[in-house]
């Protein structure tokens, strides 16, 4: 098992194969997720679903995120980082390839297994950047996060299509589990620099024993980034669920509602790079959140109320201010950290409890329409949480730090750490 290293990769092979591997998992991050809703009107006619099912359906991988996040930290801890993103990437290509082979049957078993496994993946690989290449750690999440953005687009996309050539609905949802098997051959070398149970390196590059947690939710900065995340996660994860379906009620083909959801992973992909490199370079974010929620707003907007010839301008709107709107949620779990460890912890309570509140977004936006046979309160509620969003967002984008974690403490000694400034 290689040392920790400080400063991260140095040799320019080690720095490749680090971003090679990244980038093929982030490839996977939503292609579980984004292959799902434009096919929803033919699941429920194919597999007999309710619309409640339906709605369950949209919210599971939410519910998951939610659930799986809170034990990473501690598997990141017992394991190291490197091991249990190899272990995620192959129950991912499971899940996958479950729901393909058989859909009547493991349509939701395989959905919760590979949605378990993305939560994994979405917790630590953040941290594992800030460990590994902590002076480029901005880039490295943009990377990820690029690459999320083409998954989704791909799987938008060629979802129809691929059921419609064939006709097959374990074709279109099993085909994912290709690019998930590459990804997981692509990791393998990731795990020479495996590391359990360190803290952040000595300043001679060697490996310093582990060291007494930070007990993150004790800070009002750790739940400002969690509502963040939460919100973010909310209102994409409503978007990505029900955006195809009110395309269809409003008039628009199978097909064209697939493509509307890829152009708002273009969107995505816009925004994903640049944006964690921008909030890198400077130590407050709040003029980074403020355009992102009035975007956000915008496009939910346009997309219900707007005529619908100009639907692929709003779609484009929303997808790149969502793609701000995560990208610096993923960076506020990295930028109010001290150092990996925390990061880690912080990042698995923010995606533990903020996809736990989000995974009410899709199920209340599903049922909502139900119950009133229109789009209009849903989206209405959800123009409500982006105001909420910008107002988390501005209190989380300030430039503070958590505490670093600290050795054991004697008994009675008294614990002086606090929240600190950045810049």
């Amino acid at each position: 098992m290689t040392k920790y290293q400080a400063g991260g990769p140095r040799r320019p092979y080690e720095i490749a194969l680090l971003v090679i591997a990244v980038a093929a998992a982030g490839l996977n991050l939503r292609t579980a997720i984004t292959s799902l809703p434009p096919l929803f009107p033919d699941l429920q006619t194919r597999l007999h679903l309710s619309s409640a099912t339906l709605s369950l359906l949209a919210a599971t991988p939410v519910i998951c995120f939610g659930v799986v996040s809170a034990f990473t930290a501690w598997l990141n801890r017992r394991y190291g980082e490197e091991m249990i993103l190899l272990v995620a990437l192959i129950l991912l290509t499971a899940g996958l390839l479950l729901r393909g082979v058989a859909p009547g049957v493991m349509l939701f078993p395989g959905t919760v297994l590979a949605a378990s496994a993305i939560a994994v993946l979405n917790v630590l690989l953040s941290s594992m950047a800030k460990r590994r290449w902590p002076e480029r750690a901005g880039l490295l999440i943009g990377i990820y996060l690029t690459t999320l953005s083409a998954g989704a687009i791909l799987s938008s996309l060629l979802s129809v299509p691929l059921y419609d050539s064939s006709g097959s609905v374990q074709l279109a949802l099993g085909v994912w589990a290709v690019p998930a098997a590459l990804a997981v051959l692509l990791w393998l070398p990731q795990l020479r620099y495996r590391t359990v149970g360190l803290a952040p390196a000595a300043a001679d590059g060697t490996a310093a024993p582990a060291r007494a947690g930070v007990k993150v939710y004790r800070y009002a900065l750790t739940w400002q980034v969690t509502a963040f995340m939460g919100l973010q996660s909310l209102l994409y994860y409503a978007a990505l669920s029900w955006l195809p379906t009110i395309f269809q009620d409003r008039g628009d083909s199978p097909v064209t509602a697939g493509n509307l959801l890829a152009l708002m992973g273009v969107g995505n992909l816009a925004t994903s790079l640049i944006v964690p490199v921008l909030a890198h370079r400077s130590p407050s974010q709040r003029g980074l959140v403020v355009p992102s929620l009035i975007g956000t707003a915008a496009g939910l907007a346009g997309s219900l109320w707007a005529p619908l010839g100009s639907a692929p301008f709003w779609v484009l709107v929303l997808g790149v201010s969502q793609g701000s709107c995560l990208g610096l949620a993923i960076f506020f779990m990295l930028a109010r950290a001290p150092d990996a460890g925390v990061a880690a912890s912080l990042s698995a309570f923010s995606q533990s409890v903020g996809y736990l509140a989000a995974s009410a977004g899709p199920l209340e936006v599903g049922l909502l329409h139900s119950a009133t046979g229109s789009w209009n309160i849903p989206v209405a509620l959800l123009l409500v949480l982006c105001a909420a969003e910008l107002a988390t967002g501005l209190l989380a984008g300030r430039p503070l730090v958590l505490p670093a974690a600290t050795p054991p403490r004697a008994p009675g000694a008294r614990n002086t750490t606090r929240v600190s400034e950045t810049g």
